[in-house]
């Protein structure tokens, strides 16, 4: 089992070099409906100290096999961090394989399994995208920006240029990955019992105006995760690697070097 990677050129394939590295190898996991495209910023800030990889989280639909997915095809040993739910794969890769990671990074995500009310929600929007036709998916319209970006990176018409990278990654993403990735978060387990255990250096960061995942859910990963330092980050939404990527960049930096 292969993951497909962004490397650091752009390309698809495995983005690590055969050789020697004195980088540090670091897997950046996007979110729903996000590709390589979301730390594009990290990667080019942090290539002289990290060798930054984003697989395509939209090839399987359940966490487990996604975490399996990536593992498989990581080193031996890395840094580790998700956004929204890249960090739910996050906290299954600690579940799987946690003495591979050297250190953890979680943007903008939850410890907590999917309560009802989302599920409804989700399982509805499930439904109506089953039901139309596939040149009909859209992913992301511009209703949904202002859940999604701070009203910094919006303009009149609810997109701007962060909008539409938005919206373009949610139609690389299809249809049929979107459908994937949204059952993979429906069957996500509760990850609050195992945040005591996680025993490598944590950052947590938050966008200050984060609708989607609020910043009190990170909080609460980093009140029970030990020694987890926790960041409010201005000026960004659910997006923080996109929306103030020289805050991100600083923190990631120290996160990795600390």
């Amino acid at each position: 089992m292969k993951a497909r990677f962004s490397a650091l050129d752009g390309h698809s394939g495995i983005a690590y070099r055969r050789g020697v590295s004195t980088r540090i190898p670091l897997l950046l996991l996007p979110g729903l409906l996000n590709d390589a495209r979301l730390w594009h910023h990290q990667v080019a800030a942090l290539a002289g100290i990290a060798e930054g990889r984003v697989p395509d989280l939209s090839l399987d639909d359940s966490m487990a096999a996604i975490a399996a997915r990536v593992l498989a095809a990581a080193p031996e040993r890395f840094a580790l961090a998700g956004l929204s739910m890249g960090g739910y794969v996050c906290f299954e890769i600690m579940r799987q394989a946690p003495e591979r990671v050297l250190r953890l990074a979680l943007f903008d995500t939850s410890a907590r399994a999917e309560a009802p009310e989302q599920e409804r929600r989700r399982r509805g929007l499930m439904s109506l995208t089953r039901g139309s036709a596939p040149d009909r998916f859209r992913g992301v319209t511009p209703r949904l920006m202002p859940q999604i970006l701070h009203p910094d990176h919006l303009d009149e018409g609810g997109g701007g240029e962060l909008g539409q990278l938005v919206t373009d990654m949610a139609m690389a993403v299809g249809r049929e990955g979107f459908l994937r990735q949204q059952t993979a978060i429906l069957g996500r387990p509760d990850s609050r019992p195992g945040l005591g255990d996680i025993r490598v250096p944590v950052l947590v960061a938050v966008g200050e105006a984060d609708a989607m995942t609020p910043p009190f859910l990170s909080e609460e990963i980093a009140a029970g995760i030990p020694g987890a330092a926790l960041h409010r980050v201005p000026r960004s939404g659910h997006l923080p690697p996109l929306e103030n990527p020289p805050v991100v960049n600083a923190l990631m930096r120290d996160w990795l070097l600390g």
